[in-house]
Parts: structure tokens; C-alpha cells; sequence
């Protein structure tokens, strides 16, 4: 019970601007995590999703939506200064701000807004975000967290008008966070020490929106390998894991509660030693008798696939598979990752195929516009995969601050990458090579497609 003089918190997942965006099953877990936290110690909590599709003044949604996905509500808007010539057209993606407007004026004043962050170069929905509540609750705190917050801190500071601007894991600052800027004295007394027990975090809390179509499940942060390109080892260094029973667990309360069918691993690496983590996982749905579809939008580490862990997958209910294979040019990776060899492609190939996975549910990630990447290694790497009967997928590069590979692709790139985030968007192919152009890339999807 939230006695009156506790304070009131509102949680809000900005609008996305950018040439695309879609629902693949992406939700503000971090968010939804601090809500529950909140909720726990007796504050009020109020959310609103930017994103939502199923606002009640959207159109309803094709029921038939495979898995509940679907796309974005969008508007065209003006593309950012630096991007005007991308041949494409630039739109805001979640509700229309007037309904926004109308949700913030429905709302008790909150005594401090959170406001998340996910991809860097989509800083300008979190500004124009936040320019919204400033304008309903002008006396509210508004504190800013997430990746772009934690990536690219200095940047979010000067430009997108937060009160305060939060780095790193929220999870372990949040409860300081709302005793400075409400006075109210909150503490981790009813769960252990979040930084050292990911087990007593509480469930996101994913019954704050309007309708749950699928739920996203992270067993484990961070991650061992340190691929160039990625920054997952900046943002969680150390690599953490939940207990596999509270990962079944949680995915048992959402379907018997909520009837949820559809569970998506957020994780970086879920199949790293599986036989204590994620075979456990497998084999406790099985027993159970849960009948569920499983995914892994993140890429999953193809070494680690034998056929036990792809029959297991495979009986539990994985239904989508995306493999991070990155390049087919296993001779040149050493500077992009060490995650993978031909041997050990060719043999989960084989696993796979084996536990009965069909071509369709195996799809593999193929990073597109690296630095220095030529036209002609991709196409190899498509012609690759698709000879090995998989679905290419291409997962355009996007230079990301405090990573490895963040160095040469400032060298490479037209564009200022560290003067605005904005530039950094794998939209507009921000370190092709000579050759790269627009033409080249409808070829690569013919290719994809064909």
C-alpha cells in the first residue's frame, strides 16, 4: 500500500527518431526492472511507453501479428542538420504527441521522472521526450539513463534536457537517486545486494503495459568475450548470472498468470557454459511441460552449439535462432572477434539441422559497413550462408564510443562520428569504403532475398 507521503514516480521509454524501426520484441527492460524495484519499497509508479502500439488511440492491431510483434505508429518529421541528403524519409516512431500530452495531463505531478535511452543516434526522440514533460510538469526532476546515457554521458548532459543524467547500471543507484531528489529515505532492506544477487532483483514489471504479447527474459549481464565492435563489456563489465530455476521460474508466472506464450533471451551469451546455465534452463521447461516459443534475438555464440544443446533447444521450444556469425572471412576476423571458426560453424550447422530446426528459424547475423568492408566480402559471406541452408541476416554496423573498433571508424567515416551521436546511425552507413554506395546495397538484398 503507497501511503500518501510516498513520492510519486514516473517511468517514460522515449519516442524513436530514425529512418527505421520495427517492434522486435523490444521492450525497456531496465526501465520496467527499476518500476518493480520502485513498487517494491512502497512508491507510486506510473509508466508511460512512447512506443506503445496498442495506445487506445492507435488503430488495433492485426491480431494475426506473428509472435506479437508489429510496427511502430510513425510520422514523418524533418531529418536531423548533417543527414538531409540520405535518400530516405526520416519519421518519429511511437504515439502522436498530442496523445502524449494528453497521458502526461491525466498524471498526478510526479516528483521525479525517469526517462531511459537506447541507441545513441536516437538521442533526438529522448530530447523531444523530455522537452514534453518539462512543458506538462515544468517543476519535476527529470533524471536520463540507459545506454546512450552511459555511453555517451558528456553528450546527453549538454543536449537533451535532463535534470540529471545517470551512467551505468541504474539498478545499483536508483534508490540514491530517489532520496536526493524526492527526500525519501528508500534502501535495498527487502532484497540482497543487486550488484552481487541477480536473484533478488524483482520481475520487471511488465504488467504496467497495456498488453503483454511476449516477454523479454535476461538470465544473465555482460558478457566474456570483448568483440570489437560491440560495447557490451563497457556497459556490464562483470559477467553476471541469474540461478537457472529463477529463470523457469519467472517464465512459469508469466505464462500461468498472463498466458503469455512467446519468451525472448535478451541475453549476450546465453549458451556460454551451457551445461550449468542454459541446458539447465532447457531441461527444466521440458520437464514442466511448458508449452512455449522460445527466441534469441541477440546473436547466440555458434561454438557453443552441439547436439545437446540444439536437441534441447530444440525440445524446450526455441522457435527463433539468430546466429552471430558476423563474417564468413573466418581467415581475416582476428581484429573484429575471436567467437568462431569455420569447423565450428559447419558443425552447429549440423547440430542444428540434425535436432530439426528448419531453414527459416536459423537465421545468421551478417555484420554490413564495417570499416574497410568491401561489397564483395559480404556478398561471400551471404552466398556462404545461404549454401549452408541458414537465412541471412544483415546487421548493419553501427560505431559505437568506448569500443575497440570506435578508433578506426572515426578514421574511416565522412562524418564527425564523435561531434554528434546522431552520425553514428547504420541507417546511413556511416563508415562505408569507396564503392559502398546505395546501389551496391540494394544488390546485397536482392542477393539476401533471392
Amino acid at each position: 500500500m503507497v501511503s500518501p507521503d510516498r513520492p510519486h514516480i514516473l517511468l517514460l521509454n522515449p519516442w524513436i527518431h530514425d529512418f527505421a524501426a520495427y517492434d522486435f520484441w523490444a521492450k525497456p527492460m531496465g526501465l520496467l526492472i527499476l518500476a518493480a524495484i520502485l513498487r517494491r519499497h512502497g512508491l507510486k509508479v506510473s509508466y508511460i511507453d512512447c512506443l506503445d502500439r496498442f495506445h487506445p488511440n492507435a488503430r488495433p492491431q492485426d491480431p494475426a501479428a506473428r509472435h506479437g510483434r508489429g510496427p511502430y505508429l510513425k510520422t514523418t518529421i524533418s531529418k536531423p542538420s548533417g543527414l538531409e541528403n540520405i535518400p530516405r524519409r526520416f519519421s518519429r516512431y511511437g504515439i502522436k504527441p498530442e496523445w502524449l500530452k494528453a497521458d502526461l495531463a491525466n498524471l498526478p505531478r510526479p516528483d521525479l521522472v525517469l526517462v531511459t535511452s537506447l541507441m545513441t543516434y536516437w538521442y533526438p526522440g529522448v530530447r523531444e521526450t523530455i522537452a514534453a514533460v518539462k512543458a506538462t510538469f515544468p517543476d519535476s526532476t527529470v533524471v536520463l539513463g540507459g545506454i546512450y546515457a552511459t555511453l555517451c554521458r558528456d553528450h546527453a548532459v549538454k543536449t537533451v534536457g535532463a535534470d540529471r543524467v545517470i551512467a551505468g547500471p541504474g539498478v545499483s543507484q536508483i534508490l540514491e537517486v530517489i532520496a536526493v531528489h524526492t527526500g525519501y529515505p528508500a534502501h535495498f532492506q527487502t532484497m540482497d545486494d543487486p550488484d552481487t544477487c541477480l536473484d533478488s532483483l524483482p520481475r520487471p514489471a511488465f504488467d504496467l503495459q497495456r498488453r503483454i504479447t511476449y516477454i523479454p527474459l535476461l538470465t544473465a549481464i555482460g558478457c566474456p568475450y570483448h568483440c570489437a565492435y560491440c560495447a557490451s563489456h563497457f556497459l556490464n563489465p562483470a559477467f553476471k548470472r541469474r540461478s537457472p530455476q529463477a529463470v523457469v521460474d519467472e517464465i512459469q508466472f508469466w505464462h500461468r498468470r498472463y498466458g503469455v506464450i512467446d519468451f525472448v533471451f535478451y541475453d549476450d551469451a546465453l549458451l556460454v557454459d551451457s551445461e550449468s546455465h542454459a541446458l539447465l534452463i532447457f531441461e527444466s521447461i521440458i520437464r514442466s511441460g511448458l508449452k512455449v516459443r522460445l527466441h534469441t534475438p541477440n546473436g547466440m555464440h555458434i561454438r557453443e552449439i552441439s547436439d545437446q544443446v540444439a536437441r534441447l533447444m530444440h525440445r524446450a521450444g526455441m522457435t527463433t535462432l539468430r546466429l552471430g556469425l558476423e563474417t564468413s572471412s573466418f581467415q581475416d576476423r582476428d581484429q573484429m572477434d575471436r567467437k568462431v571458426n569455420q569447423a565450428e560453424f559447419d558443425q552447429a550447422v549440423h547440430c542444428l539441422k540434425r535436432a530439426g530446426f528448419r531453414r527459416e528459424q536459423i537465421g545468421a547475423y551478417l555484420l554490413v559497413g564495417l570499416p574497410d568492408q568491401s561489397v564483395a566480402s559480404v556478398e561471400a559471406s551471404i552466398q556462404t550462408v545461404k549454401q549452408n541452408g541458414l537465412t541471412p541476416v544483415l546487421a548493419h554496423y553501427t560505431p559505437i564510443p568506448h569500443t575497440t573498433m570506435w578508433e578506426a571508424a572515426c578514421a574511416v567515416s565522412p562524418y564527425d562520428l564523435a561531434a554528434d551521436p546522431v552520425f553514428t546511425n547504420n541507417a546511413i552507413f556511416p563508415c562505408r569504403r569507396e564503392g559502398f554506395s546505395w546501389e551496391a546495397y540494394s544488390r546485397i538484398k536482392r542477393l539476401v532475398a533471392g
